[in-house]
């Protein structure tokens, strides 16, 4: 799955890694890319880089990818064209995607729906009781049988993780800050301690029966601070909030 919008500077690439089947050659080829201490997690680095690559025109050896001190991966030799360009990735079961924007902060995350092992949903949902809101959890007792219950769970917590990742927040961001709501899983918002916060776009989509995925689109100003120093352009319009 591929999307390209804004110039080509917004994307949207989604790869199934159950089917990548590379060759021992083929292998070699794509990792010699790539730094040598970038071969972990190699389909994930190899979006970034060939993202950057295709969208900027910077040729591989010379793409400069680093890292906040809370693990936000930025590009470090960007344009002045695109002073705000920026990405995610997730990986999660057979699927590895990344998203990328030219203005708003974006936030990628992908969930596997699976069954508990050895507990209960309703002994495996307790895990997380501090993680969502009083809200978040009526919706989630209300979904009906322990697999609805699991997959409205699932939902909250992909949003969640698509925020604090558009932002750039480590760990110790409180999920229960955020409150998410909707109307059938459109128009969704979010609460931010409390209040209704008109800078962000959400979208949640299905990739298969197993797994979910969403992303995150917001305005810059909301990044942390570490993050917000690798962006330029923190001013413009409300037009380019507009998710595609």
């Amino acid at each position: 799955m591929a999307e390209t919008h804004s110039g080509g500077a917004r994307r949207r690439w989604l790869v199934d890694i159950a089917r990548w089947c590379p060759s021992p050659a083929q292998f070699q080829a794509a990792a010699a890319l790539l730094p040598p201490h970038h071969h972990p997690a190699i389909a994930s680095r190899l979006l970034q880089y060939s993202l950057v690559h295709h969208v900027l025109g910077i040729p591989f050896h010379q793409i400069d990818i680093r890292r906040t001190v809370e693990g936000k991966p930025y590009l470090k030799n960007g344009t002045a064209a695109f002073r705000n360009f920026n990405f995610n990735t997730s990986h999660q079961g057979d699927y590895v995607g990344i998203a990328s924007e030219l203005l708003c902060l974006v936030g990628l995350d992908i969930v596997c729906i699976s069954k508990p092992q050895g507990e209960t949903t309703v002994e495996f949902l307790k895990n997380f009781s501090s993680y969502l809101t009083d809200h978040e959890w009526n919706c989630i007792d209300r979904a009906g049988g322990s697999v609805e219950m699991l997959t409205e769970f699932y939902r909250y917590w992909c949003l969640k993780e698509a925020f604090v990742k558009a932002i750039g927040a480590g760990v110790g961001f409180g999920l229960n800050r955020l409150e998410f709501h909707h109307v059938q899983w459109s128009n969704i918002s979010v609460y931010i301690d409390g209040i209704e916060s008109r800078n962000w776009r959400f979208c949640l989509f299905k990739l298969d029966e197993m797994h979910l995925a969403s992303i995150a689109k917001g305005h810059p100003e909301d990044a942390v601070n570490s993050f917000k120093r690798t962006l330029s352009n923190l001013v413009f319009e409300e037009k380019n909030f507009m998710l595609h």
